[in-house]
């Protein structure tokens, strides 16, 4: 079993960090970055917490309704 501080892919620990969030919007692609989240310091894989999350979705709403080919955003 891990800890919950270790990853559980490989078993490294995790840390604050951040991370780029994409997301395909059908008509374009949307791409945040500087996002928090929980980082591993061996396989790199990240974790975005629930409030975080609930936020990238606002983000990706408003780029829906641009309609833009592609849009950066900065957290």
């Amino acid at each position: 079993m891990f800890k919950k501080d270790n990853c559980p892919l490989c078993g490294g620990k995790k840390q604050l960090g951040k991370t780029n969030f994409t997301v395909s919007l059908g008509e374009g692609i949307l791409v945040v970055r500087d996002v928090p989240a929980l980082v591993c310091g061996q396989c790199g894989e990240d974790w975005i917490e629930d409030k975080t999350a609930l936020r990238l979705e606002k983000i990706a709403d408003e780029a829906r309704k641009k309609h833009l080919q592609i849009e950066v955003a900065a957290f």
